[in-house]
C-alpha cells in the first residue's frame, strides 16, 4: 500500500449521539468519508442543520466530506394494538384488513390498500424482521386472512416483508418525494433509494434529483436482486442493504449475495457499499467481536470501495470509538493484501488494467487522473492499482462524489489548457499534498481534448525532480 493511505471509504449515518457540530468533527477527524442523513428519522430542519455543520467542518479541516441522503421507501408496517401488542399462536388464524380501529389477537390494520392485490394464496408475510411468519390462505377485497406459521409477541406498527413479490408501488413515496424536495439545500451529494424493486425505480427516481447527483440503490430486496445488472445500469452506485435483505431473504444466502452483488458493480464499474450491522456491538460496547472484525475485512477482500456504520454513529454510546475501529480494521485488511482483487480483477477497462500494469512495473507512487464527470477515476479505482489515486477535476460535485470511491483522492483545480499546465498541477498536487521525493514517479491519466468527458486517451509517467520539491 503506497502512501499509508486508507483506500476503503467509510460511511457514517448522523443521528442522536451525533447531531452536534462537535461530535460531528470528531467523526470527520476519525475517519469519516461520507456522511448519511437518514430520512426516515429525523425532521427536515435537523438534516439541514446537519448539512450545514459537514460543509463548516469540511472548509476548516481542508478535508473532502461528502453527504448522502437515505430516503426512507415505502415501509410497510402494520397499525396499532389497543393493548400495545399481542401473542400470536402456531396455527391460529389472523387478518390483516383496512379497518382503522385498534388490533387484537384475532385482526389488525395493515394500512396500504395498494398492496393487498399482490397478496394472493400462498403469500409468505414477515412482520418484526421476520420474527412472526404468516401465510396468505384468502384474499377476500379488503381483508387478507393468514395462518400464523412462526408465532410470537407482536407489537405496534412493527415492519411487513414480503419476499418474492413485486409489489405495486414505487419505491419513491409521497413523503421521499418532499424530502428529496430539500436534496439542493442540503446539497446532497449522492441519494439513495430504499427498497428498489427494479431498474424502472431509480428511473422514476433520476426525473427527481439534479442530473450531477449520485444515486445509489439500495438492495434489499428479491427483486432487486434478480434484476441486478439491470438496476447497475441506470444507478451510480449500490449498496449491498444487509438489514431487510436478509429478512427476504434465507440468512445464510446473504454472504454469497454480498459477494455476487459486490463482484457484479465491479464488472459494471460502479461503487459498491457494504452496510448493516458491520459493527453492531459497538452500539453499547467499547470494542467490536472477532467476527464483526472479520465481516468489515471481508468487505475489504470482497472489493467493495466503502462500509457503512447505520445505529453504531447515529445512537451508539461510542461513535467516535466505532469510526476509529473502522478504519483500523479496514486499513489493516488492505495492509495484509486480503483482497485478491488487487492483483486478479480481470474486469477492468482495457485502459485501466494496462495504468494499473504500468504502474506495478514501473513503481510509481502516485497515479493522478484529471476528469470532468469522475467516470475516469472510478474506472482506474475499479483495476484497484497500488499506487493511490488522485483526482483532479474543475467540477466541486465531482469531488464529493468520488468520496465514495475505492483510493480515491480528489482535489479542485482550474481548468486546464495544455500538457505544461497539466504537468505543472500534477507537481503542485503531490508536493503540496502527498510526502512526494526526489525521483518519485507519478503516473497521469487525461484526455485531450480537455474537459470532454470520455476521451481519456492519455498516459505519461513523469519523474519529480530537485527542482520540483523545493
Amino acid at each position: 500500500m503506497s502512501g499509508g493511505m486508507r483506500r476503503m471509504k467509510i460511511i457514517a449515518t448522523l443521528g442522536p449521539a451525533s447531531s452536534s457540530e462537535s461530535v460531528i468533527r470528531k467523526l470527520a477527524v476519525a475517519g469519516v468519508d461520507v456522511f448519511r442523513l437518514n430520512f426516515s428519522h429525523g425532521t427536515h430542519e435537523t438534516h439541514i442543520c446537519n448539512a450545514k455543520s459537514i460543509r463548516k467542518i469540511e472548509k476548516e479541516l481542508g478535508k473532502t466530506l461528502a453527504i448522502m441522503m437515505d430516503l426512507q421507501g415505502p415501509k410497510i408496517r402494520i397499525g396499532v394494538f389497543e393493548d400495545g401488542s399481542v401473542s400470536l399462536k402456531q396455527g391460529a388464524q389472523f387478518i390483516l384488513d383496512v379497518d382503522k380501529a385498534f388490533g387484537n389477537s384475532k385482526r389488525v390494520t395493515l394500512p396500504h390498500p395498494e398492496i393487498f392485490d399482490a397478496l394472493r394464496e400462498g403469500t409468505e408475510l414477515l412482520l418484526d424482521d421476520g420474527k412472526i411468519r404468516l401465510l396468505v390462505e384468502e384474499n377476500v377485497h379488503d381483508k387478507i386472512i393468514t395462518k400464523v406459521v412462526d408465532g410470537g409477541v407482536l407489537s405496534n406498527k412493527k415492519g411487513v416483508n414480503i419476499p418474492n413479490t413485486i409489489l405495486p408501488i414505487s419505491a419513491l413515496t409521497e413523503k421521499d418525494k418532499k424530502d428529496v424536495s430539500i436534496a439542493g439545500e442540503i446539497d446532497a451529494d449522492w441519494v439513495a433509494i430504499s427498497f428498489v424493486q427494479t431498474a424502472n425505480d431509480i428511473e422514476c427516481a433520476r426525473k427527481l434529483v439534479n442530473p450531477e447527483t449520485g444515486l445509489l440503490a439500495k438492495i434489499e430486496k428479491p427483486s432487486a436482486v434478480k434484476d441486478i445488472d439491470a438496476i447497475l445500469d441506470v444507478s451510480d452506485a449500490i449498496m449491498v442493504a444487509r438489514g431487510d435483505l436478509g429478512v427476504e431473504m434465507p440468512f445464510e444466502a446473504v454472504p454469497g449475495i454480498q459477494k455476487m452483488l459486490i463482484n457484479k458493480a465491479r464488472r459494471h464499474r460502479k461503487p459498491v457499499v457494504v452496510a448493516t450491522q458491520m459493527l453492531e456491538s459497538m452500539i453499547s460496547c467499547h470494542v467490536p467481536t472477532r467476527a464483526e472484525v472479520s465481516d468489515v475485512a471481508c468487505a475489504v477482500a470482497e472489493g467493495a470501495d466503502a462500509v457503512m456504520l447505520s445505529a453504531e454513529s447515529a445512537s451508539g454510546k461510542f461513535p467516535e470509538d466505532a469510526v476509529k475501529t473502522m478504519a483500523k480494521v479496514t486499513m489493516q485488511a488492505e495492509e495484509d493484501k486480503l483482497n485478491f482483487f488487487y492483483d486478479n480483477f480481470d474486469n477492468a477497462t482495457t485502459f485501466a488494467a494496462a495504468v494499473k500494469t504500468a504502474v506495478q512495473n514501473d513503481d510509481v507512487k502516485f497515479i493522478v487522473v484529471f476528469t470532468e464527470t469522475g467516470k475516469c477515476a472510478i474506472d482506474v479505482s475499479n483495476a484497484r492499482p497500488c499506487a493511490p489515486i488522485i483526482a483532479l477535476t474543475p467540477n466541486s460535485k465531482t469531488i464529493h462524489k468520488l468520496a465514495l470511491v475505492n483510493g480515491v483522492q480528489a482535489f479542485l483545480i482550474d481548468e486546464v489548457f495544455t500538457f505544461d499546465q497539466v504537468i505543472e498541477v500534477v507537481k503542485n498536487t503531490v508536493v503540496s499534498n502527498f510526502s512526494a521525493q526526489n525521483g518519485s514517479k507519478v503516473a497521469i491519466v487525461a484526455g485531450i481534448p480537455f474537459r470532454t468527458p470520455g476521451t481519456t486517451n492519455l498516459f505519461y509517467i513523469h519523474t519529480l525532480g530537485n527542482d520540483e520539491l523545493q
